[in-house]
């Protein structure tokens, strides 16, 4: 079993191109025995966001802290702490901070 804080991961820019102001944590992965999925979290600064993308995985978003808008195929959605948003693989998507504080975002991915 691990057991970490995740302020022990280091948090390295997200440098896709088309994000701005975005962190994240590997929090768990293949390195620790995890076989099916890695568990990040990305942490956005205010007026920061995700890159506007897709991918051919799906993966699962719960808003740990703060507030913004998440970009999809069906228009802006506003959400805020404890929303959770479930992304289908290839829909193009965005998570924005509105907000005045960090936002705080878990996100699982699956491996392939």
């Amino acid at each position: 079993m691990k057991h970490i804080n995740y302020k022990d991961v280091k948090a390295e820019v997200v440098k896709e191109e088309g994000a701005r102001a975005a962190k994240i944590r590997w929090l768990i992965t293949d390195k620790d025995g995890a076989k099916n999925f890695a568990m990040r979290l990305f942490e956005i600064e205010p007026d920061g966001y995700t890159p506007w993308h897709q991918h051919d995985w799906e993966h699962e978003v719960f808003i740990l802290e703060g507030e913004g808008t998440a970009r999809g195929k069906e228009g802006d959605f506003k959400f805020k702490e404890g929303d959770v948003f479930f992304v289908p693989p290839m829909e193009w998507h965005q998570f924005r901070n509105t907000a005045k504080r960090v936002l705080k975002v878990l996100c699982l991915i699956p491996y392939k």
